[in-house]
């Protein structure tokens, strides 16, 4: 919950960073959120996978299907997130590559 609830916060900042235009300057705001929220992503999918894992013989197996299906979904997200951040870095690192 604290990893959603921190990439939602972040994302509205970005988000005003964005309209407000102050994105314009050396610092890659977007490139540094994305790497950090990868972190967390991965952190939390790691600890949703141990925790399925020592859980399967004490829960019945919906919620043991349940807790899988959660890791799952956290990986995928921390997968989206790693390829945002690299692509990120790319347009960070090479602006001639950059359409606008």
């Amino acid at each position: 919950m604290f990893v959603s609830v921190s990439c939602f916060i972040g994302t509205t900042a970005l988000l005003f960073l964005y309209l407000t235009g102050a994105n314009k300057g050396n610092i890659p705001w977007d490139t540094a959120y994305h790497c950090i929220a990868a972190l967390f992503y991965l952190s939390t999918s790691f600890l949703e996978a141990l925790a399925t894992i020592s859980m399967e013989d004490s829960v019945t197996y919906e919620q043991y299907l349940e807790n899988i299906s959660a890791a799952m979904f956290s990986y995928i997200a921390t997968l989206l997130y790693v390829v945002h951040a690299v692509f990120s870095v790319v347009r960070w690192k090479w602006p001639l590559l950059d359409d606008s």
